[in-house]
């Protein structure tokens, strides 16, 4: 098959199982039919082995927030916050 760029003879390669013809002068990339859906199979399911296989943080980082524990006013602890029935539930 002829490159329909500059009319050069296109090679066929084999990458993944995925057969590929290129032009080796205009670097152009051809595809048969059902190529590009293999080709975005395999893409997404590395995605998503590469995603299953990173661990997942127990705690999100939080950032420093300095040495002081409680409240500025010297009394320690935390001011409760006036929340609705779920904060009331659960006091």
């Amino acid at each position: 098959m002829k490159c329909p760029i500059d009319n050069t003879e296109l090679v066929m390669s084999e990458r993944q199982s995925v057969e590929i013809d290129y032009c080796p002068e205009c670097r152009g990339v051809w595809l048969d039919r059902g190529e590009l859906d293999k080709i975005i199979e395999k893409v997404e399911s590395e995605k998503s082995l590469r995603q299953n296989s990173q661990p997942a943080e127990a705690y999100p980082e939080q950032p420093y927030q300095g040495g002081k524990h409680g409240n500025e006013s010297g009394h320690g602890g935390y001011k409760k916050k006036r929340g609705g029935f779920l904060g009331e539930l659960f006091d």
